[in-house]
């Protein structure tokens, strides 16, 4: 009898256990117990060169891939949305840019009118985003519920931004590198990704990166406004790939771009 009643607790201890292993094999691992998706780390810059009239941004996040983070437009300047994200951020601050709409303005504007569609999963109260000019002017914004360590900072001709960051030594070190390092603006949003990563970083780690830069008729051949566009994605160190595309094509850009030929310049 003792025997009966053994094999039956060790077969319902047996079920348990296997029962806590469906439940856990099935639940969703983008979903975590508060039904909220799991908060992505991610911290990005600003930046303009006022000599070649270059504007654009760098981002490294601990998420898959970083489309749609960064949004850029050489008629207009350039915008990175991130933590709660909502996408739209981004065309609609190109839009508003190409009114003449300033940064400050356009920041408090877009997220008085977010209708804040899923506040109790994806509340607009965690958006952080950055806006930046054609000149050079910039704003950033970070939301009272975004995860801790969130802020930012502006520095000359950059804003610096992040969310779940080791705390506020990442931006401002992403500004200064910004600042003192010398060279193409490829090479100076590499110096800041890689200074706020120093500092400490995302709390969760590192997985993707992407930069754009954009000019009027600044990319290669015709009618491309595109001066660089490189992304990395799920990589265990996003920046080592990123620097070797980023230096690679540094190296390459003395080949001069393919424009139009002045009217009048032919024998």
């Amino acid at each position: 009898m003792k025997r009966i009643l053994l094999l039956a607790l060790v077969a319902l201890i047996g079920a348990s256990g296997f029962s806590r292993i469906v439940t856990a094999q099935q639940k969703n691992p983008y979903i975590t117990d508060n039904d909220m998706p799991p908060p992505v780390a991610t911290f990005s810059i600003l930046g303009y060169d006022p000599e070649t009239g270059e504007v654009g941004g760098a981002v490294q996040s601990r998420v898959f891939t970083l489309t749609g983070v960064l949004t850029a437009d050489a008629d207009a300047g350039v915008v990175a949305t991130q933590a709660i994200v909502d996408v739209s951020y981004g065309p609609k601050g190109i839009a508003l840019l190409k009114k003449g709409m300033k940064p400050d303005a356009i920041i408090k504007k877009i997220w008085k009118d977010d209708p804040d569609p899923a506040p109790k999963r994806w509340t607009k109260q965690g958006r952080q985003f950055a806006v930046m000019n054609l000149k050079g002017e910039a704003a950033t914004f970070t939301g009272p519920m975004a995860t801790e360590w969130a802020g930012g900072k502006l520095g000359k001709y950059c804003a610096a931004q992040g969310n779940i960051l080791a705390g506020p030594a990442v931006v401002d070190n992403m500004v200064k590198a910004f600042e003192e390092t010398k060279g193409h603006l490829s090479m100076r949003f590499l110096a800041a990704l890689e200074a706020g990563q120093a500092a400490g970083g995302d709390k969760r780690g590192m997985q993707a990166a992407s930069m754009v830069i954009v000019k009027k008729g600044g990319g290669n051949w015709l009618n491309n406004d595109i001066v660089l566009r490189f992304q990395v994605d799920d990589q265990e160190n996003p920046y080592k790939e990123l620097r070797r595309v980023v230096e690679n094509w540094n190296k390459s850009r003395g080949r001069a771009p393919v424009t139009p030929e002045k009217k009048g310049s032919g024998s």
